[in-house]
């Protein structure tokens, strides 16, 4: 991008969601776009994470895109490998490699009201867009604590989603610091062959049997030869955690069996009074994120695993200090500690119509017209945006249906015609949060007894959806434009030559665009 160039729509990141945007938009007929991916590779958060054990706790046949199934799924919960090849696949299925500018990270994105499109400042150079799609997704931006002394540690340092395969574990004191769904598959992934495992768990979590095992040839082959066979598989699955959503959402007191179950699988792998007790969560199963291993339990039994029931608090050389006072000798520390999801970064680079951040109009809570539109950004919609994340189930059912919202949003804009934006009207974003955080009341997420990751600075849960995914579908199944202002830009006005097209061709001149205020200031000087 070291010419101008304006497209018709931005995609911000390629993993599941920009992808799936991607092919929506092709799908729909508009190929005026661009992906913009920070790194060199397609994946998102399948190509940051690729520590050790790294795998879905969904199934791999409801965790993939229903207009791209995959009859070649090796397991049930397919491992990261497996999950970043098959983006891989659906980028080359789709023809999407054209649109793609890799190493193109979006640093600052500015509504520019006087042409009614995003100037977007990228590491590659500078480009505008009717309408920006943000698919950063809440998981791309890992979180480390700030822990006093942690800058004068002298051995190695890392996050799980950052991991150093050139650095050996092997022999070494490794402190693993949190207990969430990567700490619990890197440890028994790294326990047998470092020298001693210190687990600092902050808050223990609930772990069930992880009902993992190969689909067989015979299975994959039916797949193949009758793909309805795939589509009965993911629906099965689908409906199943359908009819979950109730006792998550409704009626939490109905999950004291599961609690049962999870206690039954902890006390068949850890037989230490002591470490059971440890290991005990003292909140209704369900407030976090219930967690799948059968390699877990049995890892922190193992007699060169320690377990600290309390957080790290500081760093003192190489000894590392619990906030109970504990401490152990460490030659490496791995962060578990999760990424900033209720203060994604990318709000700090989305400047809106009233000169605001994004991070700026979001101080109160993130909130969001139907997960994907904020008051204040015109022709700006974000993929997994607040609350709309998942508690039981697929991800992948929650983006197809903002991509059925995005769809719907660029026919709106045609049918307006002309220079158009939509902008969301702050009293519906509030009246669509109102109902959202409504209902959030009676949810185990709100009333299990934790504090989460899906709980933002002020308690309030931004980040999870109340209902089912079929709720979700049909609340974005169309843009209501009342919920909207239509802004247009005044008849008659000049369009300058010059820009061109994403395949390098100048535009016709019934389709040039205007610069922006920057550029003519910058051609004027």
């Amino acid at each position: 991008m070291t010419e101008h160039e304006h497209v018709r729509v931005a995609v911000i990141g390629s993993g599941f969601g920009g992808l799936g945007a991607a092919v929506r938009l092709r799908r729909e007929g508009i190929t005026d776009f661009v992906v913009l991916e920070r790194a060199d590779e397609v994946g998102g958060t399948w190509r940051d994470n690729s520590y050790p054990g790294c795998a879905c706790d969904v199934p791999s046949h409801l965790y993939s895109f229903s207009f791209a199934p995959n009859p070649e799924w090796p397991r049930t919960f397919s491992g990261q490998q497996h999950i970043r090849a098959y983006l891989e696949h659906v980028t080359d299925l789709f023809g999407l490699r054209p649109h793609l500018r890799l190493g193109s990270e979006a640093e600052l994105m500015t509504w520019d009201a006087g042409n009614l499109r995003w100037v977007i400042e990228t590491a590659r150079g500078t480009l505008t867009a009717d309408v920006v799609v943000s698919a950063t997704g809440p998981l791309s931006d890992p979180k480390i604590p700030d822990i006093p002394g942690l800058g004068s540690f002298p051995g190695k340092v890392f996050h799980s989603a950052r991991w150093d395969h050139d650095y050996d574990l092997r022999g070494k004191r490794v402190a693993m610091v949190g207990t969430g769904a990567s700490a619990i598959q890197i440890v028994p992934a790294v326990q047998p062959q470092v020298g001693r495992l210190t687990l600092f768990q902050r808050t223990p979590p609930w772990v069930m049997p992880r009902l993992d095992r190969p689909i067989t040839g015979a299975e994959r082959l039916l797949h193949r030869t009758v793909p309805f066979t795939t589509q009965l598989r993911r629906g099965v699955l689908w409906g199943i955690r359908e009819l979950q959503v109730q006792a998550f959402t409704k009626h939490p007191e109905e999950l004291g069996l599961v609690e049962r179950l999870a206690r039954r699988n902890m006390a068949r792998a850890v037989k230490d009074p002591a470490l059971r007790a440890k290991l005990t969560p003292d909140y209704r199963i369900g407030c976090k994120r219930i967690l799948l291993s059968n390699t877990y339990y049995p890892a922190l039994a193992r007699p060169n695993v320690d377990v600290v029931a309390s957080g790290l608090a500081e760093v003192r050389g190489s000894t590392l200090v619990a906030a109970d006072g504990t401490e152990t000798e460490a030659d490496a520390i791995i962060f578990g500690t999760g990424f900033h999801v209720t203060d994604m970064p990318i709000a700090e680079r989305v400047v809106g119509a009233d000169g605001v951040t994004l991070a700026e109009s979001w101080k109160g809570g993130m909130q969001a017209l139907r997960g994907a539109a904020a008051a204040g950004f015109p022709n700006w919609m974000t993929i997994i945006g607040p609350n709309t994340g998942l508690g039981n189930s697929s991800m992948i059912l929650m983006i197809e249906s903002q991509l059925n919202y995005m769809a719907d949003y660029l026919r709106q804009l045609d049918v307006l015609g002309g220079r158009t934006a939509l902008d969301a009207r702050p009293a519906a974003v509030d009246a669509w949060n109102d109902k959202v955080q409504e209902r959030m009341k009676r949810t185990v997420w709100n009333t299990g007894g934790c504090t989460s990751w899906y709980l933002d600075p002020s308690g309030r849960n931004t980040t999870i959806w109340p209902g089912t995914t079929t709720e979700f579908r049909r609340a974005t199944r169309r843009v209501d434009l009342a919920e909207y202002e239509v802004l247009r830009k005044p008849a008659g006005e000049r369009r300058p030559a010059g820009e061109r097209r994403p395949d390098g061709k100048q535009r016709p001149a019934s389709a040039q665009k205007a610069r922006t205020a920057t550029e003519k200031s910058e051609s004027a000087a």
